[in-house]
């Protein structure tokens, strides 16, 4: 059994997520693409940073 939850969102932001929602696809399948994609978003910048950074050390082969 799945475990659902509400979350209380404004009529804007719902207006929003149900343009962005393709037919057939659920809120919820929605929103975990959503998660999916800021947390891929989130790694490349901070990767960016790292690399922008640039102290790194060359270790032996």
């Amino acid at each position: 059994m799945i475990a659902t939850k509400r979350l209380a969102v404004t009529e804007p932001v719902w207006a929003e997520l149900s343009d962005l929602k393709r037919p057939g696809e659920t809120f919820s399948q929605l929103l975990a693409e959503m998660i999916e994609r800021e947390k891929k978003a989130r790694l490349v910048v901070h990767l960016k940073s790292i690399a922008d950074e640039g102290d790194f050390v060359e270790l032996p082969p």
